[in-house]
């Protein structure tokens, strides 16, 4: 298993001992403007990248990996190619924002397809629906398939839509953390209605008054899993994440999740931005609580900004392990998000039955989550996600196979026993699929790869795993996440899912846009 290898181009990086008080410039002449230095080359590392270079700083990036995009990487493997990462591709716009920042033509550089149907619903006692991008024909195959009401369906994302249009200015697009953002008078209009962003229950609690259908429940349930929480736990604000797929669609690039990485280092390397890979980050040097630019080995790169892609647990722990009376410790100590366990099987048929995205659920969603969240362990029944990317790439896989990346929701590493969790889970996922699909899927893979809690952290440094840095199982969760700028180090900066907004593609983008405002 080995990612793909960019190309050497500006791996090259200037340097100077510890004691240099020469300040270098990326392009190796005298500096011109200033300097930024970003720590890791995840997908808000390199947004933020373009913006700072947009901006006029010049930026060079430090990844510890070969290869670029954090978790949105990709797999290739005995003629199959896998994106390893983020499957499920939304707000696109944030990508494109990038491109028009730099004056160019995002359709030129990556394009992607609007999906008609986002995903197929499978449960055990057979019913099957699929979620359709028009809010209509999903509220009809729900209605066809379930004892579901066309007009439940479409109060349910009436409520997802509110609470989108009351939060995303002030808790999505901004930080929480300026004065700034609070002197706005969008800002006041949304505390003043707080009270409708359903705080105060679990979104399971809240969608459960929304259906009587106990399937529909676990369907709009699945929703919490997107930011690695327990949606018995987790406000019901969390109901917002359903508007984001709903209302402004799910696509797919033309050339899969991993093209949002490639052309993005393309359009940042087009700014003057040089990533340098191989090198991993020893330290955050500072002088009198200001951060004056990074440790790799025995050699010092300064900078007037320091940002860190990396998770920020690692980034104290790590970067910052010098000065431990600076830790935000309240927030490190925060209980981390799921993880996953993810097969990346190569497979000898072709279904028709299945789509890019597939759902198969389980029959206890509560003991699942009971399993994750209060034994720290997996269910012995999962729900199991199901992504194929040659269904709209056929290129991913030989004729007539497909690539099945196949995922279930685990918690995050705290010492399990993971290689036994893994033989019993692999079991039974395939024992569930076969019987589902009327076939011996263990038969049929030709191909096998395996990303675990372990090597999640091990590849991304991702504290014990988890995927979305701290979990949102709590009322305040939105509100202590750790924040897009140091309070207690001068210039020194977070991007990323372990900060504010939050994980995944759009949020970690939005991270990235935090903090280009932020900085001077």
């Amino acid at each position: 298993m080995s990612p793909s290898q960019p190309s050497p181009e500006g791996r090259a990086f200037k340097a100077h001992s510890l004691d240099s008080k020469s300040k270098v410039s990326p392009s190796g002449g005298d500096l011109e403007g200033a300097v930024a230095i970003i720590i890791g080359a995840g997908i808000a590392g390199i947004a933020s990248a373009i913006r700072l270079a947009v901006k006029g700083y010049e930026v060079q990036v430090f990844e510890a990996n070969s290869y670029p995009g954090g978790k949105l990487s990709e797999i290739n493997q005995q003629g199959y190619r896998f994106d390893a990462g983020p499957s499920l591709f939304t707000m696109p716009q944030y990508v494109d924002e990038l491109f028009d920042l730099a004056g160019r033509n995002p359709r030129s550089e990556f394009n992607y397809q609007k999906l008609d149907a986002i995903c197929n619903y499978f449960y055990p006692d057979g019913t099957v629906f699929t979620a359709y991008a028009d809010e209509d024909k999903l509220a009809d195959s729900i209605a066809q398939s379930t004892n579901t009401t066309k007009a439940s369906v479409k109060h349910y994302f009436a409520n997802s839509a509110r609470i989108y249009h009351i939060t995303d200015h002030v808790f999505l697009q901004r930080s929480l953390h300026r004065l700034k953002t609070y002197l706005r008078w969008d800002t006041v209009r949304s505390i003043l209605r707080l009270s409708q962003i359903d705080a105060f229950r679990s979104m399971h609690q809240a969608n459960q008054s929304f259906f009587a259908d106990k399937r529909i429940v676990q369907y709009a349930d699945r929703y919490a899993t997107y930011n690695g929480s327990n949606p018995y736990q987790a406000p019901a604000t969390l109901n917002v994440i359903p508007h984001l797929e709903q209302h402004f669609g799910a696509y797919f690039p033309d050339d899969g999740m991993y093209s949002i990485t490639t052309s993005l280092v393309k359009l940042a390397e087009s700014l003057g931005v040089k990533f340098n890979y191989n090198y991993p980050v020893e330290e955050i040097v500072l002088d009198k609580l200001k951060a004056k630019g990074i440790k790799l080995k025995d050699k010092f790169v300064e900078a007037d900004i320091v940002i860190s892609n990396m998770d920020v647990w690692f980034t104290y722990h790590k970067l910052l392990k010098q000065h431990p009376e600076l830790y935000p410790k309240r927030i490190l100590q925060q209980e981390r998000s799921s993880s996953a366990l993810i097969f990346y099987w190569g497979v000898k048929k072709q279904f028709e039955q299945l789509g890019l995205h597939n759902i198969f659920f389980s029959a206890d969603y509560e003991a699942e989550f009971g399993a994750i969240w209060k034994q720290q362990t997996m269910s012995a029944d999962p729900t199991v996600y199901l992504n194929i990317s040659s269904k709209l790439k056929p290129g991913d896989a030989p004729a007539g196979c497909e690539n099945w990346f196949v995922m279930i929701n685990v918690p995050a590493n705290t010492g399990q026993d993971w290689d036994t969790l893994i033989a019993a889970a692999k079991k039974s996922i395939l024992a569930g699929l076969s019987r589902k699909l009327g076939v011996c899927i263990e038969q049929l893979i030709e191909t096998e790869a395996i990303l675990d809690p372990r090597s999640i952290e091990s590849k991304t440094s991702s504290y014990q795993g988890s995927l979305y840095g701290t979990s949102s199982n709590g009322q305040l969760a939105a509100f202590l996440r750790h924040a897009n700028r140091s309070s207690k180090i001068k210039n020194l900066y977070f991007c990323g899912g372990s900060v504010h907004p939050g994980g995944g593609i759009p949020l970690s983008l939005l991270s990235a846009k935090i903090v280009s405002e932020w900085v001077q």
